[in-house]
Formats: structure tokens, C-alpha cells, sequence
């Protein structure tokens, strides 16, 4: 019989030690025939992996086909899509255009601070009234917002002459409410742009007083030289406001020049001070957050030192009757050399600021060369070397002294013919020293103007009120607040410069608060207001906002091609088209005097039938018409969507324009570089 048992001391045996753990006994044990019988070891005999089974288990799988093939397999799938995507990565990153930056994806509001918003019921716009009204930018989707001086000034030039750079005129508040403007504007994902005024001061400011005493560190800081206070000036230079450069101070015993108003003295940038006080005063305001600079009057920024007379005009005219700058060829007070590597050195301190993603700064700078286009092109900078990175543009500014649709054409395609390769445009039609488009080239022509300004490639500048269609407004002598119209009254610019018209409330909602208002608000206030025109779909401020927000979401409106197609009398007709996207824009402006029919037929790309999208006269919208046959009334547009898989650019590189080429991925929904 087979025993087995699980207490040892049950098998101890006569003369065996007691096994440990058990005691001994006297008891006679009983010899039996016992065959302790060891279990055989048994083999695993699970078939298939369960979850939970340890290592040792697991192993004996591990080499087994039907489980190592699928493991490589998908090992290597793992690496190759691992591989694929960081691939596809880089070509995506090396093959996609340059992203456009804040300042190329918005209009720029052109904000004049005195006149957009009072809050305190002074009668004077401020700071804190153009936070009241932040709103309106978001409803124009605009970010970006150009302001005039509000520096500390004594306003001989109406904030243009700065007693101190680096505070706030108590007319417009303190500088915390500016820092409360800057942060909401940037909560708000808006960004500020300041007027910067480096070509002079005030003949208050802290400089000019120590300069004029002769302090040995200041004692350069302006343009001085040699004359009596009787006695013929140092040359024949003229102001811009008419009559000689140059003023006699007492104090010093010389004559100071001033290229502006005598109470404006201009800073001499020869001087390794002067050029370092602009340095700290720029970087005091990136320092605060602004996002960009307008440079004012940058072509007066440097003077020959020789001082030698300039050419007449005329030189038949007797020298004592060369009283205005339009008598003179400005050789030595404009454009020297030198004056570009002063820029460039400003943009280069900006770019230190510029480095953080998202906080580029921008700079773009004033200079009225005329027919010299040449001379305001080379603000762009060269390929090497950037310096702004637009000039303003003022050529549109001429529009009403020929309203035909060639005009216009050749207005446009004087930037374009002469613009850098690659650069990108900037176009005005309104500032705060022109009269307002509506009065200038007639208030049926403000639509149509503003459907040029928003579908043209570029950065279009807005002044405000233009986006309402507001008008110039007549100012009696006792009226006048601008310096430059009491010296001459045809040369007011107060013209433009009226309140801006919110509403239909009293003082058009600029000031509510009294019954005060630095100029007049225009008689028209209660029906051309921001509030009224926001419940018209046809009117001038929703067709506005229709043609900025189409900018935005349209890439070919963005950054697409521009193509002149056609241009006469009336009509000035061009394309916006992208490569690889099957939808474009034709364009179609009259600003004639009369009704015209155009006969777009000779363009093959177009396909017969059109569709309006939108017409500056409400009445056609969603209309269909034939391209041999697009009929207009004297200052409408019409903005045309069509679809069509021919390009025009392709067949007339010459007539196109793009800054920088790129083309849709509709499959992958993606720009890439072609």
C-alpha cells in the first residue's frame, strides 16, 4: 500500500534524531512498510496567452512565428509612419510661404485722438474715449490702429511740436491711461501704432533751452549758425510753412533752423547725442508694448552742413520774393545721405524687440517725394539691408484731379511699376492734412473708393469717419484751430478734422457729457452716423465691413495675385487670383461721370456668366451678367466671384503682381511654395 503523509515526524524512524520542530518519545515505534512516492512532475499545458500571466510564461512565447512576425511587422509599420510624418513635416514647414504678419492681414484705422472720442466732456477727444470705442474696430475687424500725437506739447502745431517725448499731454490723460489703452487693446488681440516726430521739438522742450544757453552737452543738439537779428540769414532755405528756415534767438546770438513752423526747431542728427536720445525714447516706448512707429517727416531728417543756397525754381525770380517751398528745388534740406543709415538703424533696434512671436513691430515712414517716386521707394530698404517696411503711400491722394478709370490705373500702377520686387504696398485716400475723400472727389465716389482701397494688394490705411462717408466741414474765422489756417485760412486743416459721428445724440455722440466740442460736428450728423448706418445693409459703413471681412477670409484677396485687365475713361477693371484655387475676384470700379457697359470678352480666363457678389449699389447684388456686357453707374463697383481653373497670371506675367508667390493644396487645405 502507497502512503504518503505531510508530517515529517510521522516518518522518523528508531535511532533517527527527532527532525526540528518535533519532540522525541519514548514510545516503541512501529517498523511499516512505507514507499513515500514523489509526485510526478506534470507540464504546462496552457495553450494560449491569458492576460495577467507572468514573465517566465510569457517567454515561452516570445519565439514562437505566430507571434514574432506580427511584432516586426508592426515595429517597422511604427517606423515607417514615425518617419513619414516628420518627412512630411519638414516638406510642409521648408515648402510653406512666409506666414503674413499682423500688419499685411488688417486695414490700419487712422485714428486723429482729439477727434475720435471725449470722455471727460472737455470738448477735446483723449485716451480713454478711444478705449470707449474699441468696439468699433472689432466690428470693422481691424487690428491694427494708427494714432496721432498725444505727447506733452504746448499745440503750436497741434501735438506735432513735443515738449516731452515720453509723456502724456494732461489734454488726452496720463500715461496710465495709455497703459490701460495699450493692455485692452492687446487683450482684445489689437495692436497700437504711435506717431513718432523725430525731425524736431518744441522750442520748450528741455533740449532747446540748454542748447540755446550753450550747456557743453547740449550745445549741439539743434542746427545753429552764424547770424545778426538784423542782418541776412545764414541762407535762402524756406520753411514748409512758408518764409526762411531760420530764426534769430537772442540768447544764444544765432540763428536756429526750422524746417516747419518757428516754433519747431530741428534736431541735428550729426550729433552722436541726438541720435542716441531717439534710440532710448523709441525703446522707452517698446519698452511699454506699442507695436509699431509711424516715422514723421523722415525726408527732413538730415541738412547739407555746407548750407549753401538752394536753386530757384525760377531763377529769374528776385531772391527777397523766394518765400515758399514751392519756389525752391529742395537739394540740401531733403534726402541726404546719411539718412537712410538712420532708419536702418532704427530698424534694426525695433527687431530686437521684434523677436518674440506674434510681437513683430512695425515701422513704416512718412515722406511726400512727389514725382521723385524713386525716392520714396528707397524707404523699402535693399535686399540686404530692411529699413521700414512700407512707406505711406500718397499718391491716391490725387484721385479727384482726373476721375477717370485711367487715372486711377495709373495711379495704382506708379507704386507697382516702382516697388521692389517682393515689398509690400501700402495705400491712403485720406489723412488728417487732405481733405476727406467724400468732399475731395464727391460723396458718390466714397463707396467705390473704399471697394479699391480693401481689394487692392497691400495695407490699406483708413482715416476714420471715411469708413461712414464723412465730409469736410465749414469753419467761420473765430472757428479756426488749426495754427497753419490763421496764418492762411485756405490752409486750414480743420477742414477734415471735425468729431467723429457715432450716433444721432447730441455732439454726434463724440461728447456726451456737455454741450462742448473743439470744432463743429457736421450738419449731417444725425443721418451719417455709425449707429444709424449699422441698421442699413446697403450703407456706406456695412459695405465697409463686408469688404474687410472678405479681405480677411479670402486668401486671394490676401495674398493673391493682382492682374490689370482693363482701363478707360470710366472704368479701371482688375483680377485677384491664387494658383491651385478655384476661386477668384474680378473688380470692377467706374469713376466716370457716366454710365458705362464694359466688354470684358477679350479675357478668356473669365467664364461667360457672372455673378455680383456685391455692388457699392445695393440693387445688384446677387445679379448675373455676361463679361462682354457688365454694365455700371458713375461710382459704383462691383465685386465679382467666379470660378475658373484657367489663370490669367499664367498667360500675362507682365500685367501681375504678387509680393510673394504661393499656391492652394486643396486636398490638404494648405499654402505651399511654388
Amino acid at each position: 500500500m502507497e502512503l504518503g503523509t505531510m508530517n515529517p515526524a510521522f516518518q522518523q524512524v528508531e535511532g533517527d534524531k527527532p527532525i526540528e520542530g518535533t519532540t522525541s518519545t519514548t514510545t516503541t515505534p512501529v517498523e511499516l512498510d512505507v514507499k513515500v512516492v514523489e509526485p510526478p512532475a506534470e507540464e504546462y499545458t496552457q495553450l494560449k496567452p491569458y492576460a495577467g500571466m507572468p514573465k517566465e510564461v510569457l517567454l515561452l512565447y516570445s519565439s514562437q512565428a505566430c507571434y514574432r512576425v506580427p511584432r516586426e511587422i508592426l515595429f517597422w509599420l511604427i517606423v515607417v509612419c514615425t518617419l513619414s510624418l516628420v518627412g512630411l513635416t519638414i516638406s510642409v514647414v521648408a515648402l510653406s510661404p512666409r506666414c503674413l504678419s499682423w500688419w499685411q492681414l488688417s486695414p490700419v484705422y487712422h485714428v486723429y485722438p482729439r477727434s475720435f472720442r471725449d470722455s471727460d466732456g472737455d470738448g477735446v477727444g483723449d485716451l480713454k474715449g478711444i478705449q470707449e470705442k474699441l468696439g468699433h474696430f472689432e466690428y470693422l475687424n481691424i487690428k491694427s490702429v494708427w494714432v496721432n500725437p498725444f505727447y506733452r506739447s504746448p499745440m503750436r502745431d497741434l501735438g506735432y511740436d513735443v515738449e516731452d517725448f515720453q509723456a502724456i499731454d494732461p489734454l488726452f490723460g496720463t500715461m496710465k491711461d495709455f497703459e490701460d489703452l495699450l493692455a485692452e487693446m492687446h487683450k482684445l488681440g489689437l495692436k497700437l501704432i504711435m506717431d513718432f516726430i523725430p525731425n524736431h521739438t518744441s522750442d520748450k522742450h528741455r533740449w532747446f533751452n540748454l542748447s540755446r544757453t550753450r550747456d557743453p552737452h547740449y550745445e549741439d543738439y539743434y542746427v545753429w549758425a552764424d547770424c545778426t537779428a538784423t542782418g541776412p540769414k545764414p541762407n535762402n532755405w524756406v520753411s514748409v510753412a512758408g518764409n526762411s528756415s531760420w530764426t534769430y534767438d537772442a540768447v544764444r546770438g544765432q540763428c536756429y533752423l526750422h524746417q516747419f513752423l518757428k516754433e519747431q526747431p530741428d534736431l541735428n542728427f550729426r550729433s552722436p547725442h541726438v541720435r542716441q536720445e531717439m534710440l532710448d525714447i523709441i525703446r522707452f516706448w517698446l519698452d511699454k508694448g506699442v507695436d509699431g512707429f509711424r516715422m514723421d517727416a523722415v525726408m527732413y531728417l538730415l541738412e547739407a552742413a555746407h548750407l549753401r543756397d538752394e536753386p530757384q525754381v525760377d531763377p529769374n525770380k528776385p531772391p527777397e520774393l523766394v518765400t515758399s517751398k514751392w519756389d525752391l528745388h529742395h537739394d540740401f534740406t531733403t534726402t541726404q545721405v546719411g539718412l537712410h543709415d538712420l532708419l536702418r538703424e532704427w530698424r534694426a533696434h525695433m527687431d530686437i524687440f521684434s523677436r518674440e512671436p506674434g510681437r513683430y513691430r512695425l515701422m513704416m515712414t512718412e515722406s511726400s517725394d512727389g514725382p521723385e517716386v524713386e525716392k520714396t521707394m528707397m524707404y523699402y530698404g535693399t535686399r540686404l539691408v530692411k529699413e521700414s517696411d512700407f512707406p505711406i503711400n500718397f499718391y491716391l491722394l490725387d484721385l479727384p484731379h482726373n476721375a477717370s478709370g485711367l487715372w486711377v490705373n495709373h495711379l495704382v500702377h506708379l507704386w507697382m511699376a516702382n516697388m521692389p520686387t517682393g515689398r509690400w504696398p501700402n495705400w491712403q485716400v485720406g489723412n488728417h492734412n487732405t481733405p476727406r475723400v467724400a468732399s475731395r472727389a464727391g460723396l458718390q465716389y466714397s463707396r467705390v473708393i473704399n471697394m479699391l482701397l480693401l481689394t487692392l494688394p497691400g495695407t490699406p490705411t483708413t482715416y476714420y469717419g471715411e469708413e461712414i462717408g464723412m465730409e469736410n466741414i465749414n469753419v467761420t474765422e473765430s472757428q479756426i484751430q488749426d495754427p497753419a489756417g490763421r496764418y492762411d485760412r485756405s490752409a486750414s486743416r480743420d477742414l477734415q478734422r471735425s468729431p467723429m459721428q457715432w450716433s444721432a445724440n447730441s455732439n454726434a455722440g463724440f461728447n456726451d457729457k456737455t454741450n462742448v466740442t473743439w470744432l463743429p460736428v457736421h450738419p449731417n450728423w444725425r443721418n451719417v452716423n455709425v449707429e444709424v448706418q449699422k441698421q442699413d445693409k446697403g450703407s456706406v459703413l456695412s459695405q465697409y465691413r463686408f469688404l474687410s471681412t472678405l479681405r480677411q477670409s479670402e486668401l486671394a484677396l490676401q495674398r493673391g495675385w493682382f492682374c490689370y485687365i482693363y482701363a478707360d475713361s470710366s472704368i479701371f477693371a482688375y483680377l485677384r487670383e491664387l494658383d491651385g484655387l478655384d476661386r477668384a475676384f474680378l473688380v470692377v470700379l467706374n469713376f466716370g461721370n457716366e454710365s458705362a457697359v464694359s466688354d470684358l470678352s477679350a479675357v478668356v480666363e473669365l467664364p461667360e456668366r457672372l455673378r455680383i457678389l456685391m455692388s457699392t449699389n445695393r440693387a445688384n447684388d446677387g445679379k448675373t451678367v455676361s463679361k462682354s456686357q457688365i454694365p455700371t453707374e458713375p461710382g459704383e463697383g462691383l465685386m465679382i466671384e467666379f470660378s475658373a481653373h484657367a489663370r490669367f497670371n499664367t498667360n500675362h506675367p507682365g500685367r501681375c503682381y504678387i509680393s510673394e508667390k504661393a499656391c492652394y493644396l486643396s486636398a490638404m487645405d494648405i499654402l505651399y511654395t511654388c
